[in-house]
């Protein structure tokens, strides 16, 4: 009854508020020209290309071309979207990034494609315009993404506790609210839950005073490979797509008619190979993120900085930390940030922080970062779950580029919003915003270049233009990848969500693998869904690197570093033989790509629980207990067990291990990288993981599976655990 009252009493509060934001919405609404997917698809298919070019093609494109009209400098989601936007008005483009699609700041974002739930309280509450323009267009365009990315995209239902009775209207207000500012393009309306409901949807939730919770709805979406799917829709509709190609420095001209230097193009290298070559265009455009200032440097040493750079560390848990199909907002942390909790691709994310930070290439996640999420999220789940720091399977930092608008009278104002700025040299800058309005922030940019270069364009087409892999996907597509080629339909199902109508080609490259089911597609790793073709499939889409492969064309980096580092060496033969790679090719890969999991992926922090100076805090019983588990390996007692020791005890127990893999396994307890394990590391590991700061050790669910066996003499399978081990 109480529940109810109080419901009666926020609907009655809340309808003033209500009436107010939707008198404001419709007010401001500015709707743009509508356009259908078929109509901007139709208006230039005649540009499409059925067969992507290679990267070697686009290299050539970019150095035989006289002028483009337009080149773009960054290939992150922004400038990607300004090259789509470029090239299906007409215009001659061109698009370099100096590392790969996506290695910066999009790959590493909450995964969200949201207006901003706090953008719009602040806006309410400052009674700020500039913040309500910039939910209402994020939420017009987190519409138009999941119409044209369906395949990577879809609403995800994100749940708000309410622990005193006075927030339920208060938060339910601002939540309605976001919903009558999304008008048509709202996904589905949000709802009330009881404290039983909320409980049953969301089990793990803390249930101590709890109230009840408010759901509402956003956009959930595969950043990095959204951020592919426009790099390669723009390379279809003609655009030299070109990755790895640095800009060593501007081109200028001098402008006959003014006298003034003028922007005209840039000097490259090919990163990969170190060629220098030029490539001009009537118009360069600056979409370079976080780096805006160092582009605009080179332009004009004089111009002051307007990137403010922030550092947003995430983390990944298992799966089982939340709901397949429900997040959470922690809408007020102990610091006031705002933290999600999220299902993304079968595991858990949280993040994120919001820290200054310097701008560099390879942002480093901090453990104290890491361990404030994790405060968070215990302070919202259940005492009966354990929050470990073992379970942290992943974690990064992204840079977000806030900026300051260089045209403001208070240039030390943050804009929340985009800005787009065109210099003296007729250099466009475009910096800001967020993932959500790429595609508006390009519209903007090409708009402003268009003018400030007297460029002969087409309207803006890219409301509606189906990218890379969507136009024919569906929901049911997974279907006849099982039935046509074998695939395993967890297998199925990812490539479907992954490459769309693009999948089939995938699925071509698989090979048999001579077991009755599944007929083709060997797995990289077992518990990942990823398939050995998938990385002959990414060097069609521009991958030169296993770091490509294993962060942006797959999502294993990010999802679980010890999974990653276990595919690595596959992945690198496959993309060697593919590549003639020799075996120091080869060697330097594999260097590079355990350097990115062990700095940017978290792997150093995740190592770094347990290390030589550990400290051991066991019971006297407990110290018995694990070193008598230690000596049913170590028969000789020698003080340390080697590889040999394992094999032994397995092979005693009937269960067969790779050599390599039980190097791998002992390697991650080898504290002093002596090639064997001491009793010392031994206890050193089960005392950390009893503290939550070790979960899923290989060589302690091994041992103690092995001791029940050698009690039982019963063969079992040995397989890597997604939890802890029982005390």
């Amino acid at each position: 009854m109480a529940f109810r009252n109080v419901v009666k009493g926020t609907l009655f509060l809340g309808g003033g508020a209500v009436a107010t934001v939707f008198g404001l919405s419709h007010l401001t609404d500015k709707r743009k020209a509508s356009i259908t997917s078929v109509e901007a698809a139709e208006a230039i298919k005649s540009f499409a290309q059925n067969e992507l070019p290679s990267r070697e093609a686009q290299l050539l494109t970019l150095q035989k071309t006289k002028e483009f009209d337009v080149l773009v400098i960054g290939g992150g989601a922004t400038g990607c979207g300004c090259a789509l936007d470029a090239v299906s008005r007409g215009l001659k483009t061109a698009i370099v990034e100096r590392d790969d699609f996506s290695s910066g700041t999009s790959s590493r974002s909450t995964k969200l494609i949201h207006g901003g739930v706090r953008y719009l309280q602040k806006a309410i509450m400052n009674l700020d315009i500039e913040q309500y323009k910039l939910v209402k267009e994020a939420l017009y365009e987190r519409a138009n993404l999941l119409e044209i990315a369906p395949h990577l995209s879809a609403p995800l239902p994100i749940m708000l506790p309410v622990y005193k009775w006075w927030q339920l209207p208060y938060y339910w207000i601002g939540i309605k609210a976001y919903d009558l500012v999304a008008g048509s393009q709202c996904l589905r309306s949000s709802y009330i839950l009881s404290k039983s409901k909320a409980l049953e949807l969301f089990p793990m939730l803390q249930k101590d005073k709890l109230v009840g919770a408010i759901v509402y709805y956003d956009g959930q979406h595969n950043d990095a490979r959204m951020n592919l799917a426009i790099a390669l829709t723009a390379a279809r509709y003609g655009a030299a797509t070109a990755n790895y190609t640095e800009v060593v420095r501007l081109l200028r001209r001098t402008d006959p008619e003014s006298g003034k230097e003028r922007v005209c193009g840039a000097r490259c290298r090919d990163v990969l190979t170190g060629q220098e070559f030029d490539v001009r265009a009537k118009c360069v455009i600056n979409a370079t993120g976080p780096f805006t200032d160092s582009v605009r440097k080179m332009d004009n040493q004089e111009v002051k900085n307007i990137c403010q750079p922030s550092a947003g560390v995430h983390i990944v848990m298992p799966g089982y930390y939340s709901p397949d199909n429900m997040g959470l907002l922690d809408p007020a942390t102990s610091d006031g940030r705002v933290i999600f909790f999220l299902p993304w691709e079968k595991m858990t994310i949280a993040g994120t922080t919001d820290t200054p930070t310097e701008v560099t290439h390879h942002p480093i996640p901090t453990e104290e970062d890491i361990n404030f999420i994790l405060t968070e999220v215990r302070n919202y789940l259940s005492s009966d779950v354990e929050v470990r720091r073992g379970d942290v399977l992943a974690a990064w930092s992204g840079i977000r580029p806030l900026v300051t608008n260089p045209n403001s009278k208070d240039t030390q104002s943050i804009s929340r919003n985009h800005v787009v700025d065109v210099g003296e040299s007729g250099l466009v800058t475009i910096a800001g915003g967020k993932w959500t309005t790429y595609r508006s922030m390009a519209e903007d940019t090409l708009d402003a270049a268009i003018i400030a270069h007297n460029l002969k364009a087409d309207p803006c087409r890219t409301v509606g233009l189906f990218l890379e892999g969507g136009r024919d996907w569906s929901p049911t597509l997974y279907i006849r990848l099982v039935q046509d080629y074998g695939l395993e339909s967890e297998v199925a199902q990812h490539l479907a969500a992954t490459y769309g109508d693009q999948a089939f080609e995938v699925a071509k490259l698989a090979k048999v693998t001579g077991k009755r089911w599944p007929i083709v597609g060997k797995r990289l790793v077992s518990e990942f869904p990823y398939i050995e073709a998938e990385v002959k499939y990414a060097l069609r889409e521009y991958a030169c690197t296993a770091v490509d492969v294993i962060s942006r064309r797959t999502r294993l980096a990010f999802l679980n570093v010890q999974a990653a580092e276990e595919a690595l060496p596959r992945i690198v033969d496959i993309m060697a033989k593919e590549l003639n790679w020799k075996e120091q090719k080869k060697k330097e890969e594999l260097e590079t790509a355990k350097k990115f999991l062990y700095y940017e992926m978290g792997y150093k922090s995740r190592s770094e629980q347990l290390t030589d100076r550990s400290e051991i805090n066991l019971s006297p019983s407990d110290v018995d207990r694990y070193t008598k588990r230690f000596h049913k390996f170590d028969k000789d007692k020698k003080g340390f067990i080697t590889i040999l020791d394992v094999q032994r005890v397995l092979e005693n127990i009937h269960v067969q291990m790779d050599a390599n893999n039980l190097h791998e396994i002992l390697n991650e307890v080898d504290l002093n990288k002596n090639g064997q394990v001491e009793l010392n590391e031994f206890l050193q590991l089960m005392s950390a993981i009893q503290k939550g700061f070790v979960s899923s050790s290989r060589l302690a669910i091994l041992m103690k599976s092995a001791e029940e066996n050698m009690d039982q003499r019963e063969p079992i399978p040995v397989h890597r655990s997604g939890g802890g081990v029982k005390k």
